[in-house]
């Protein structure tokens, strides 16, 4: 089976009690309890006007890291040349009402679908940008991101070595210094999976 999320298999998500003929056309998948998500956000604040200033932030599915990942080779053929999703179940999504420059790269003010790429050679990931708009129109799932069209991409860097730890979950993390807070980092973590890119804040 050929995976396109970060550590879900759709197999995993489709009732095996039913054979397959005897199963409807249209099938539908959740339940009542919440799924676990993620969220990160920074927001600025205006203590003259005591108003916001602007924020954005980033909400994500968490899917675990598993053992199996390890394995270098399963690793590469999972994701050397492919675009994931940036978590689980429902799409990443980054909200922005200010004008963000992730590695020099404009993201104007709206809002994202995310996914995360990696290169035929491995070398190289990236962070995939697509427009919620286009993917609505085509009712695509998160599961499917290898049919989203994706607007652009900006680079990703790998954290140092010995900087991180190991992260059981999914996580995404900005984080800025109180002297210059609209210079912000974003971090993913995931396993040993340790990946960074600059933000500027433009306002």
């Amino acid at each position: 089976m050929k995976y396109h999320s970060l550590g879900l298999a759709l197999s995993l998500l489709l009732p095996a009690a039913l054979p397959a003929q005897d199963r409807p056309a249209i099938e539908a998948f959740g339940g009542a309890e919440p799924d676990e998500r993620g969220s990160t956000r920074v927001l600025y604040w205006d203590r003259q006007k005591d108003l916001g200033a602007g924020e954005f932030a980033i909400d994500y599915g968490r899917p675990v890291w598993k053992k199996d990942y390890e394995d270098l080779a399963k690793f590469d053929g999972m994701t050397k040349g492919k675009t994931w999703r940036l978590g689980k179940d429902f799409w990443t999504v980054l909200d922005t009402n200010v004008l963000l420059r992730f590695s020099g790269r404009d993201v104007r003010v709206g809002t994202y679908y995310l996914g995360l790429s990696r290169s035929e050679h491995g070398q190289q990931w990236e962070l995939a940008f697509i427009d919620p708009a286009r993917v609505r129109k085509e009712r695509l799932d998160a599961f499917n991101i290898d049919k989203a069209p994706i607007e652009f991409k900006v680079p990703m860097e790998p954290e140092e070595k010995g900087t991180g730890t190991m992260a059981e979950k999914l996580v995404i993390r900005f984080s800025y210094s109180k002297e210059n807070p609209k210079e912000v980092t974003m971090s993913i973590a995931w396993g040993k999976l340790q990946l960074k890119t600059r933000v500027q804040v433009v306002m």
